[in-house]
């Protein structure tokens, strides 16, 4: 997962729903003196170790762990965090040296210095959960250490990509004393060096962060404690919203909520924040099962599916349709699926069964996960049901299970066909391809594709200037959708619905869409 320009950084204006009158004139307040701010989410954490995690996890990462670079507040590339400077020592992108800050400390007082740096990342490599971060480090070859400040990223080939990879959370410091070099942490404690520590942890409900007074890099916290509340379903977090139970809600607002909020519909005093996005939806085909392992299935399948219907039907046209695995607004962005299969037909679909000798209706599972990507997910997927059966050449059947369960099972390749969505590490081509291709990926579903693996993304990452790789990721998408293992849905925005006294939702994105804690405060008058 890797990158360079970050365009898509800039921020949509606030969209004030109702604002309360005679509220005088508002400043900022850090001082905490209501209590923490609280944020409501659909999308809880999978694990509490950053060595375990290639998913939305890093969202308590970033705010809780330091890498060795980040984001400064409307930033569009890496910039300094733990390390006080990082660079390629040559014009050949093959080492990658960064010097720490000195006197840095994890929250627990232990010191954190190069050699822990190594360790961090070399665990992440060492202990290779399926479908987990080593899957972005492919192109690392080792970590050395020089005294206690110097760090150098010796790779296999030149990546210009590779800062962007420190600064993912996956990349996060932890501390050696507290965890394992060979297995993930099981204790459910965190000790890292980020802008808050984390105060308690109750898995699925609740995270308590307060400020690290040990914390040094560029972040300057606007409050002092954030308490985040994991919710199953939209409708329970916005009534905690609209009953000030919660301070502000980020990812799984249900399209209806959205599309209520911007009627006017809501209770006064509530705000949304309308962030561009680049979050994407799709379907992941199971090359080892009888049915799906068949490209003609494949193909008709992405010959039937009407993605126009889904954004309008489902999502109330809140995201948009979606024809290529790399998002609009991204460098190279083709509508390859578009191009090859056009609109939804059941005649094209049937011959293209038919001359691969199918003339049975295709019996078909497709999973989906209950609490991750939001409310919309179940109907979607009964949507999507009915658009193939409605063909008469499928015989769908849907099952679900919850987030944690539901990675184990496709990481064992329990599933025929199964939705994902994907948060990208960073705004690039290279971080909607890369991390779903070779035979290390985050679907845990191996898919050799050596064109791209082998050729396209290696001359691709040879470039820092990212506007010259359109010709390697528009060759990449056609090899996707030749194959069409992958199978993209639609591309959504970001919507942060907030209590008219918060302040900093519309900074508190970064550009992988992650939330900065840190930038939320509370507005008081005087």
């Amino acid at each position: 997962m890797f990158n360079r320009n970050r365009g898509v950084r800039q921020l949509a204006t606030i969209a004030s729903i109702s604002l309360v009158a005679g509220c005088g004139i508002l400043s900022t307040d850090s001082s905490g003196s209501k209590g923490p701010i609280v944020v409501g989410t659909t999308s809880s954490p999978s694990t509490l170790d950053p060595a375990a995690s290639w998913d939305s996890s890093w969202e308590l990462f970033r705010n809780v762990y330091q890498t060795l670079l980040n984001y400064p507040q409307g930033a569009s590339q890496p910039a300094p965090d733990a390390a006080k400077k990082c660079a390629f020592t040559d014009s050949t992108n093959l080492t990658y040296r960064c010097v720490l800050r000195g006197g840095l400390a994890f929250s627990n007082g232990d010191k954190l210095d190069a050699r822990s740096v190594k360790y961090s990342i070399d665990r992440i490599r060492r202990i290779n959960v399926p479908g987990g971060p080593a899957g972005l480090l492919g192109s690392l070859d080792q970590v050395e250490t020089k005294g206690d400040l110097e760090v150098d990223f010796h790779l296999k080939e030149p990546d210009a990509t590779f800062p962007f990879v420190l600064a993912t959370p996956a990349m996060s410091i932890v501390d050696p004393a507290d965890y394992p070099a060979t297995t993930v942490r099981k204790d459910g404690g965190t000790t890292g060096s980020g802008p808050y520590t984390l105060k308690s942890y109750q898995e699925g409900k609740e995270a308590q962060l307060v400020e690290n007074g040990r914390y040094q890099g560029f972040a300057k916290l606007s409050n002092n404690a954030v308490t985040i509340r994991y919710f199953q379903d939209s409708t329970s977090m916005v009534d905690a919203l609209k009953s000030r139970k919660i301070d502000l809600t980020y990812r799984g607002l249900a399209a209806s909520d959205i599309v209520s909020l911007q009627r006017h519909e809501s209770n006064n005093g509530i705000q949304l924040v309308e962030n561009p996005g680049i979050e994407i939806s799709y379907l992941v085909f199971n090359p080892k099962d009888p049915w799906a392992g068949k490209i003609a299935v494949r193909k008709a399948l992405a010959q039937v599916v009407d993605r126009a219907a889904i954004a309008h039907n489902v999502y109330k046209d809140t995201v948009e349709p979606l024809y290529s695995m790399v998002p609009a607004g991204l460098t190279g962005h083709t509508t390859g699926f578009f191009d090859e299969f056009g609109d939804p037909s059941t005649a094209k679909a049937r011959k293209i069964l038919s001359d691969a000798g199918i003339t049975q209706r295709v019996p078909l599972t497709l999973w989906y996960t209950t609490d991750r990507y939001g409310s919309e997910t179940a109907p979607e997927f009964r949507e999507i049901k009915r658009q193939l059966e409605a063909s008469g050449l499928f015989q769908v059947t849907l099952e679900s299970r919850p987030w944690k369960t539901y990675v184990e099972g496709y990481q064992k390749s329990q599933y025929p066909v199964f939705g994902r969505g994907w948060f990208p590490d960073f705004p690039d081509p290279d971080n909607y391809i890369a991390p779903f291709v070779g035979q290390q990926n985050s679907l845990g579903t191996p898919y050799p594709a050596p064109k791209i693996t082998g050729v396209l993304l290696p001359e691709s990452r040879r470039q820092s200037d990212r506007g010259n790789v359109v010709q390697e990721f528009e060759q990449a998408q056609q090899i996707l959708v030749d194959d069409a293992r992958l199978l993209p849905l639609w591309q959504g925005k970001q919507f942060i619905a907030a209590n008219e006294d918060i302040a900093g939702g519309e900074r508190a994105l970064d550009p992988s869409t992650i939330m900065t804690m840190w930038e939320l405060s509370r507005k008081t008058s005087w």
